[in-house]
């Protein structure tokens, strides 16, 4: 694996400090307020464990599973939910936590999608965010860090559903997702 990588971009102890600040700034923002945490699977699935151990109220957590991607580098535009909610959250304030903002497209679809459900509020949380490749409007409530047009994995993120279990997010060598 590490033949792959290219460089470490952040290594663990920035991610361990930027998502305590993170759950800090949650537990504020959220105190007194019925709060549900969305991880949108997979990527975000190591960051949300690592966030709600630093989140200090009373959370519930669903998942949801979207897909525009398959296993290429480039979204198609085309988002489908493989795996929906499994509970209700009708009149409560909705926090998504996604892996990486790229495009924008997956999150405005998934946020209007949760909007027409009922939700008191819907906030982003986001470990990476890559303006630069914007394609929709999306605010980001919460923002780990921004970064530039660079292929990362690691830390939940993959390509092809490898790397996910890299500790740090890491530059992948632009030879490995060029082959595909």
């Amino acid at each position: 694996m590490q033949g792959s990588i290219e460089r470490i971009l952040i290594d663990r102890k920035r991610i361990e400090d930027k998502v305590k600040e993170l759950g800090a700034r949650i537990s504020g923002d959220y105190r007194g307020k019925n709060l549900v945490i969305v991880g949108v699977l997979k990527g975000a699935v190591v960051f949300l464990g690592d966030l709600v151990k630093n989140i200090d109220i009373p959370v519930t957590l669903d998942f949801i599973a979207v897909s525009s991607y398959g296993n290429t580098t480039e979204t198609s535009g085309v988002v489908r939910i493989l795996k929906d909610l499994d509970n209700s959250i009708e009149g409560m304030d909705v926090l998504i936590v996604e892996d990486i903002i790229d495009s924008g497209l997956t999150l405005c679809y998934l946020k209007e999608n949760l909007r027409s459900r009922g939700a008191n509020s819907i906030r982003i949380c986001t470990l990476l965010d890559k303006p630069s490749r914007r394609k929709a409007k999306v605010k980001v409530d919460y923002r780990g860090f921004e970064i530039e047009d660079e292929f990362v994995v690691g830390y939940g993120l993959d390509f092809a559903e490898k790397f996910r279990n890299l500790p740090e997010i890491c530059v992948l060598k632009p030879g490995e997702y060029m082959k595909q």
